[in-house]
């Protein structure tokens, strides 16, 4: 496994690799990398370039296997597999299973289980998604109306909060790529057969709905869209950073609106979800309450806009902020004599 491993770095340098994910490893702490590994042709690839491209590192990775319950039988073989890989690499391997797994489970509850095993064991996470990742999720988030933030996902070097860092070195290389180089390496990986399937949205979109696309533009259409979300995450970033020079939030989480003033609207749109992120309640707030909100903000006018069954976004032209709602005269507690 070890010339194989570094017969596929061969063929995959690391100038092949994003630049941004290139660059963070250069300036990388010596804390450990976590690599998830489902067994699958993507996270093998990176797990045996990881451990070729940086010998260095090689002590200080750790393999991160987890069973979503969602494959049976396969599942224990997929974990076999793994532990095997990482043995003969002279690698740390822990797995881990979803405890709180049930039939029916969605596709978002599976990932945040998984991300959840991952992010105990490691800070700085290395994920093996690849190019056509990119078009696929592209295409669900516009299904659903995202906004640069969102299309510009996934990212090669993304900040998740508490000093975690997620990785993604694979994300100029396509998944045909990646098995063409396996195979040439003689390296074999496990196939998750529900792939195949249109279990997921996911799968249906890498099944009935790529393929054709591409072959309607008659043109690399997966690169398009690579080029896209590099060029919307530039455009998310500068927002971002502009945002931050305005500082529209006080200390006590409130949204000073004279700050804004004159701002285009994606600012103050940017500006308001930072608001419901500091003020956790009001999160319950449906897109079209909170464009109502987001109108009624951008207009300086005084209002008072439901946030939930205990809560108001209360403003008076100046400032927003959440307001918890009075009590209902029979919902306050009784004064007397105890019983």
């Amino acid at each position: 496994m070890r010339e194989r491993a570094e017969a596929l770095a061969a063929v995959i340098p690391r100038e092949r690799l994003d630049p941004a994910v290139l660059a963070w490893a250069a300036r990388s702490s010596r804390a450990r990398w976590g690599l998830a590994f489902s067994g699958g042709a993507d996270s093998l690839a990176l797990v045996l370039l990881v451990w070729a491209l940086w010998p260095g590192r090689r002590r200080r990775l750790v393999v991160l296997h987890f069973n979503h319950r969602l494959r049976g039988r396969a599942a224990r073989a997929d974990a076999t597999f793994c532990r095997q890989v990482c043995a003969r690499l002279g690698l740390q391997c822990v797995t881990g299973a979803w405890a709180g797994h049930r039939p029916g489970a969605s596709e978002a509850e599976a990932r945040e289980a998984r991300l959840g095993f991952l992010r105990k064991h490691a800070r700085f996470l290395w994920f093996g998604h690849q190019r056509d990742d990119v078009a696929e999720t592209m295409l669900m988030r516009l299904a659903r109306g995202s906004g640069a933030g969102g299309l510009a996902a996934p990212r090669p070097v993304q900040s998740a909060g508490g000093g975690r860092v997620h990785l993604r070195p694979l994300l100029r290389l396509r998944h045909a790529e990646l098995t063409t180089a396996l195979r040439a390496a003689g390296i074999a990986w496990r196939e998750d057969a529900s792939n195949a399937t249109g279990l997921y949205l996911r799968n249906r979109v890498r099944r009935d709905i790529l393929p054709r696309w591409e072959r309607v533009a008659g043109r690399d259409a997966v690169a398009g869209a690579a080029r896209s979300r590099e060029l919307l995450e530039e455009d998310d970033t500068a927002l971002e950073g502009w945002l931050d020079r305005v500082r529209p939030l006080d200390a006590r989480g409130r949204l000073d609106l004279a700050r804004l003033h004159g701002a285009p609207r994606a600012l103050w749109r940017r500006a308001l979800h930072r608001w419901v992120l500091v003020n956790p309640p009001a999160a319950v707030l449906s897109r079209a309450a909170f464009d109502t909100l987001l109108q009624q903000v951008e207009s300086g006018t005084r209002m008072r806009q439901s946030a939930g069954r205990a809560w108001f976004a209360v403003s008076d032209g100046r400032r927003l902020s959440l307001e918890a709602a009075p009590r209902a005269r029979g919902d306050r507690p009784r004064r007397g004599r105890a019983n």
